[in-house]
């Protein structure tokens, strides 16, 4: 197991808001809700996004945008356009005079717009909750990211638009499913674009001797590991892969193994009903206690709050930074 396959195998959508938007020029849509990351792939025709406080950015047949919160971001075509729809929610589309839209703006499930032969054909899903993403991958993630059609092939964009334009029997486990698979697919490609500067976790695990390191820490969190026994079986001295590790990846080598096991730690208290104290066990930590005093630490809340999915103001972890 490397540190990216660990990092996307958390990755979980639940619920996730999809929609299709088939419009005629001029348009624009503003996503406003407070989902933490939505895909946005321009099926057919053109179109511009528009963040806040940047540069528009061009989307053509077949290119992904990611859109990471915190938005508001807008897609239009051109990029200029007034704004003809807003998406505050999974229930609230509001019009250009800022009232709901009602059912005379439906195309079809799930499909909005002007009429289905229009020439662009936007395709977008929204993960719902920011836990299903994890801390880890939001921080390494720009606010907007465009991966282009001619750097990614992807067949799961025809099976999004099939599936979210019919209604079958557990229609949202499969579309949650493909999101996450079109997420990964897209991360991975856009991590080896040029020009791109991926995040320093990513670029270590090339590293020969802290790219081992990384693979011991994710292959086996919960060994009771040392910098003296990493370093040993990476050939070198404790100060000189301390030295390495801190370099590259930004934060010494014991820190980073804390902040990936309370990420572990996470994932667990959500998706299972074990105790805190198996938990911990499971992730490295002698005891439960041990296990709450890093949650506080890394997640400034304790394992309880978050298993009963409390909101908490805390900063990303600043390992995979």
């Amino acid at each position: 197991m490397d540190a990216l396959a660990d990092l996307l195998s958390g990755v979980r959508a639940r619920g996730a808001l999809f929609s299709r938007s088939v419009m005629a020029p001029p348009w624009a849509l503003r996503f406003d809700h407070t989902s933490p990351l939505t895909l946005v792939t321009m099926v057919r025709g053109h179109a511009w996004i528009a963040p806040t406080a940047a540069e528009p950015l061009a989307l053509g047949p077949g290119d992904t945008a990611l859109l990471r919160a915190p938005g508001p971001h807008t897609i239009a075509h051109p990029v200029d356009a007034p704004v003809s729809c807003t998406v505050v929610d999974a229930d609230l589309c509001l019009g250009p005079d800022g009232a709901p839209l009602d059912e005379e703006t439906s195309l079809g499930m799930r499909t909005y717009g002007d009429s289905l032969d229009a020439p662009d054909l936007l395709l977008s899903g929204s993960y719902e909750v920011g836990d299903d993403l994890g801390p880890y991958l939001f921080s390494a993630l720009p606010p907007v990211l465009v991966v282009p059609a001619d750097e990614c092939y992807d067949p799961l964009g025809a099976m999004i638009a099939a599936e979210v334009a019919c209604a079958a029997p557990g229609q949202q486990l499969v579309l949650d499913r493909l999101l996450d698979l079109a997420l990964i697919t897209k991360l991975r490609a856009w991590f080896s674009m040029p020009g791109v500067e991926p995040p320093a976790w990513y670029t270590a695990m090339g590293d020969p001797l802290v790219g081992r390191a990384l693979r011991l820490m994710h292959n086996r969190p919960a060994h009771p590991w040392t910098v003296a026994e990493l370093a040993e079986r990476c050939g070198i001295s404790r100060a000189a892969l301390a030295r390495a590790f801190t370099g590259m990846v930004g934060t010494p080598p014991m820190t980073y193994l804390a902040e990936w096991r309370v990420c572990l730690a996470a994932e667990r208290l959500r998706t299972t009903d074990e105790t805190v104290d198996t938990i911990a066990r499971r992730v490295g930590y002698s005891t439960a206690f041990a296990l709450s005093a890093a949650f506080k630490r890394v997640r400034g809340t304790t394992p309880t709050a978050h298993r009963r999915g409390k909101p908490v103001e805390a900063p990303a972890p600043a390992a995979l930074t």
